[in-house]
């Protein structure tokens, strides 16, 4: 592979002097967005593919990538050999990993594909029934297909009325991504009925190994484009400013703060109130995670009229439209999502990315940060760190990511005692805190970096107190490896049971649930009428004990945790659907 530096000189250049030239129609529908000058990453890669060359790019995330694809694919339409496109003939394919990015990319190449007269582009994700696609595209016909992997093999699959004979170009977004969600079959499948006589441009943020492979089975002797951000070292003194290659933009701020888990919280709604005139996104290990502090909290005082909204991947795919529709509106207000929200989105206006929790995933720690300080912008990031994780700063400095200290905040205002006051309240409250907790222990097993991350180390009595939870569930992870709970106490005098739902269809549902399983218990434990025996002294029944109680109590608990870790799991796997896992939960009314 040929790798040309885009930098330097190809900075501030013009779309209208790039060669080959572009067409007039395109270079109206740029300006008219806004868009004069070149990104280095635009500069490089246009020029390539409009010159029939296979590209692989690795560029730093918010550098242009989509304009730096979506301009070849309309000029090589504009100038393909079978013009006007018949109905069924696709001519162009671009994949993304999720919904959100595929919808993204459609809505931008809108302008563009509208300079194009006859050739129709057609957006297809999960959330919408396959079957309403194919009756589209049957009506309609389709010319440039944008979407998932999962959604284009389906329909390449079913559909035998689409024509990829002459398909001029394929395009993989977000490469890296779309191999580590374990679409590989489906790309497979998808390359495999596209002609070898085409344009492929792979785009990613970081060349793994699997995207190596990748471009030897998809690309034609590519040439490598490798953008680099040039960053200020931290050492530099008031008289030198030495530059230093980094994965990150120099317009972006990086900083850590160490502190322990119980504390977590109150360091957060401390950042959150003195940032509260920004618009920011907080990044969470799990979507139980993400559920659980969107209900706590909007409760606390201090965060009293902030605009806060939840996103992940467990959402219906219309909850998550609206959601990243209400925040992209915002001028000022929080996110709280998953790794759904971390590559390729280009929400504008974003000030400042807080990791409340690390990504299991050291690549993605570059995504999520990308989504502030783009093309440019001025943004800060900063990222939640335990005590016994600070060797991840040292492993980021490594890999070209350096990190600041920031100090913690002494008195910062306790949140702890109002999270559990709201779980006393409102059973819903108490019950996501649990899944939370349990998710997110379960999650840290999973991390990549287990060198840095030990879940075996973790302090989960302190972990319980920063999620605010009573009691400390019983699970078996921390049953059998006897992990820390020091800087736990728990609630006194307080019976689970007796908490209410403040949502009072939800907590006559409970009951009428309650009451059953006492009538099936009832029935289960009925001894059986013994025969008459006048020589036979009547049974002595025994009271259970306080402690016997409990036990049978926590014993319950476990069960039911473990029950719902398992159907989570076949959820995760596709074994059941969400109505399915909301009737064996007991919690329907929630869909």
């Amino acid at each position: 592979m040929d790798s040309p530096n885009p930098s330097g000189a190809l900075t501030g250049t013009r779309f209208s002097d790039l060669k080959p030239p572009l067409s007039e129609p395109v270079i109206e529908a740029l300006s008219q967005s806004g868009f004069t000058f070149c990104t280095p990453v635009q500069a490089a890669t246009i020029p390539l593919l409009c010159s029939f060359k296979d590209v692989a790019v690795d560029a730093a995330t918010g550098s242009g990538k989509t304009l730096a694809f979506l301009i070849p694919v309309v000029e090589i339409l504009r100038r393909s050999s079978t013009s006007p496109p018949k109905r069924h003939q696709v001519m162009g394919l671009i994949i993304s990993p999720t919904r959100e990015l595929s919808s993204q990319i459609y809505n931008v190449a809108q302008p563009l594909i509208s300079t194009l007269s006859n050739v129709k582009s057609m957006l297809l994700v999960g959330g919408v029934e396959v079957k309403a696609d194919m009756k589209k595209i049957e009506e309609e016909g389709a010319n440039l297909l944008i979407g998932t992997p999962g959604r284009l093999y389906d329909i390449m699959d079913r559909m035998d009325v689409l024509d990829f004979r002459n398909l001029e170009i394929l395009i993989l977004d977000e490469a890296d991504r779309l191999l580590d969600m374990g679409f590989q079959k489906q790309i497979n499948y998808i390359i495999s009925r596209l002609p070898k006589l085409r344009r492929t441009g792979l785009f990613s943020a970081t060349q793994t190994e699997a995207v190596e492979e990748l471009s030897k089975a998809g690309l034609r002797n590519p040439v490598r484009v490798e953008v680099k951000a040039e960053m200020k070292s931290l050492n530099n003194s008031a008289s030198s400013k030495q530059l230093a290659s980094s994965k990150t933009p120099s317009s972006l701020h990086l900083e850590y703060l160490e502190c322990e888990a119980d504390k977590k919280p109150s360091q957060l709604v401390d950042l959150l109130i003195k940032n509260k005139s920004k618009k920011i996104i907080i990044y969470f290990m799990t979507c139980a995670c993400v559920d659980y502090w969107g209900v706590v909290l909007p409760r606390l005082t201090a965060l009293k009229g902030f605009s806060l909204i939840s996103l992940h991947g467990k959402m219906k795919q219309t909850a998550r439209e609206k959601a990243l529709a209400a925040f992209t509106s915002l001028s000022s207000g929080i996110l709280l999502c998953t790794d759904v929200a971390a590559r390729g989105l280009d929400i504008p206006g974003v000030d400042c990315i807080v990791q409340y929790d690390p990504p299991q995933d050291p690549n993605v720690f570059i995504h999520r940060v990308g989504r502030t300080a783009r093309l440019g912008r001025q943004g800060s990031a900063i990222v939640f760190l335990l005590p016994k994780e600070e060797a991840y700063v040292e492993f980021l400095r490594i890999r070209r990511v350096p990190l600041q200290e920031r100090k913690c905040i002494d008195d910062a205002s306790d949140v702890v005692p109002q999270i559990r006051s709201a779980a006393m309240k409102d059973r819903d409250v108490m019950e996501k805190g649990l899944r939370a907790y349990v998710s997110y222990i379960r999650a840290y097993k999973e991390h990549h970096c287990s060198y840095i991350f030990r879940w075996k180390e973790l302090e989960v009595g302190k972990l319980g107190m920063g999620y605010g939870l009573l009691q400390l569930p019983s699970m078996p992870e921390v049953k059998h490896h006897s992990l820390s709970a020091e800087g736990f106490t728990p609630v006194e005098n307080v019976n689970r049971d007796d908490i209410k739902y403040k949502d009072k269809s939800r907590e006559k549902q409970r009951k009428k649930n309650l009451q059953a399983k006492k009538e099936r218990k009832q029935q289960e434990s009925k001894p059986q009428k013994p025969k008459k025996d006048s020589n036979a002294a009547a049974p002595v029944m025994k009271k259970k004990t306080a402690k016997q109680r409990r036990a049978a109590q926590t014993i319950e608990d476990e069960e039911e945790l473990t029950r719902e870790y398992r159907l989570l799991k076949k959820l995760k796997k596709g074994a059941i659907d969400e109505s399915e896992f909301a009737k064996l939960t007991g919690t329907e009314d929630l869909l």
